[in-house]
């Protein structure tokens, strides 16, 4: 958990960095004009990082997979973060929706603590969920749908789901020598439910 921890705060640094050096507008220009492919690539980032997790076998291979996996994030989040400050300039927004999915998670994660239950039978719920989402993106692209607030709503419960799966894994099922890995495969749960509640604040707003 101080992993999980220490990659949302250098998530946060390198965001910081991007946009006060403004880089940021560099990178948001372009990926702005394909909003649903950024989304599609997203969702397998997320989903690459959890079962790209479970492969590795070395310490020194899991953190510098944790570290490009940050690095990556940081950069897809970019014209995300970069519509919801044009939205609302002061920032309140986006430490809304942060506030929402710490909230979330940390109930998420206490649930399974204290309960000791083994939510290892999400997978499949997991691995339906993906195909799924990923069938309404393609679907969008072709077909020019809109995919808002009930899309957004589904996926912070599927990334809901994403955290209990990867907790349960972590207290029941994950080797002690792949606690990198692990914190890897629920940073990008929780970077997911806070993907898609800062993308349905914005869709309120």
């Amino acid at each position: 958990y101080a992993h999980v921890v220490g990659a949302l705060l250098a998530l946060v640094a390198i965001e910081s960095y991007l946009f006060s050096s403004g880089i940021a507008a560099a990178i948001a220009a372009p990926m702005l004009g394909s909003p649903m492919l950024v989304l599609g690539a997203f969702m397998a980032l997320s989903w690459g990082a959890s079962h790209f997790a479970h492969k590795l076998e070395s310490t020194a291979a899991q953190y510098a997979a944790f570290a490009v996996f940050v690095v990556a994030w940081a950069l897809m989040f970019v014209p995300m973060l970069a519509m919801a400050l044009i939205m609302d300039t002061s920032g309140s927004m986006i430490q809304s929706a942060a506030g929402v999915t710490v909230f979330g998670c940390v109930a998420l994660i206490a649930t399974v603590m204290i309960t000791r239950k083994d939510f290892s039978f999400l997978r499949s719920v997991l691995v339906w969920g993906f195909f799924i989402a990923l069938g309404l993106i393609g679907a969008s692209l072709l077909f020019g749908w809109n995919l808002g607030t009930w899309f957004s709503v589904g996926m912070i419960g599927f990334a809901g789901v994403a955290v209990l799966y990867d907790t349960s894994n972590i207290m029941h099922h994950y080797p002690q020598d792949k606690y990198v890995a692990a914190s890897m495969a629920l940073f990008a749960s929780i970077v997911m439910m806070f993907w898609y509640v800062l993308r349905l604040f914005m869709s309120r707003n």
